[in-house]
């Protein structure tokens, strides 16, 4: 978390491989990024690393069984059934699966968003504020979704958000501001992450 401008979309698109740092290193899953070609990112972001954000980036043409198989098939795989089947009712659309997304509602689609960021197992998931685009229940069903994530299978999950609530649901909230970690906050709660959001915000006289 940061204010606009702190640097956190930059952090994470670091972390991600999607962005070579100037200085420093990204070990993801004990694998060093530093020095590797765009070809071999490529292949290890496929490997390692899943990607949800605002903006859900469906296909409108394809089903949601099809969204969520086309990371497989842009690395050369057949999707499995069964396995885009899990991931489906993992996030609870096990029946919207021959739904394309204009036939879902927004945190539908969000849900599909993360099913195909799941459905090769990432070591990491990195979500770029994937509860930005939704009204507030569907926030909280779509939070409530990754919390599970974390909880029942271990999933690690990297978020940016500017939302309090949205923070709460994290073990951990790391400050940005100016380009440099200023600060985190464990166990956090709405009211202690405004808190400090707050002083982060406020001017400097």
């Amino acid at each position: 978390m940061g204010p606009s401008g702190s640097g956190k979309s930059t952090l994470l698109q670091c972390a991600a491989g999607l962005v070579h740092p100037t200085s420093g290193r990204v070990v993801v899953a004990g694998r060093d990024l530093t020095g590797l070609s765009e070809t071999q990112l490529t292949l290890l972001r496929r490997e390692l690393i899943g990607f949800v954000f605002q903006a859900f980036n469906l296909v409108p043409s394809l089903t949601a069984e099809q969204n969520i198989g086309l990371p497989l098939r842009l690395a050369g795989h057949r999707p499995n059934r069964s396995a885009v089947a899990a991931v489906l009712s993992a996030v609870g659309l096990a029946d919207r699966a021959r739904s394309r997304p204009g036939e879902l509602s927004g945190g539908q689609q969000q849900r599909v968003a993360i099913a195909r960021a799941l459905i090769t197992r990432p070591a990491v998931l990195f979500a770029d504020e994937p509860t930005g685009a939704l009204d507030t229940a569907t926030s909280r069903d779509v939070l409530s979704l990754l919390r599970g994530l974390i909880s029942a299978n271990g999933q690690t999950i990297v978020m940016v958000t500017h939302d309090p609530v949205a923070a709460s649901s994290a073990d951990r909230v790391v400050f940005v501001a100016d380009g440099r970690i200023i600060g985190e906050l464990a166990h956090p709660t709405a009211e202690t992450v405004a808190m400090r959001m707050a002083r982060l915000e406020t001017p400097a006289c």
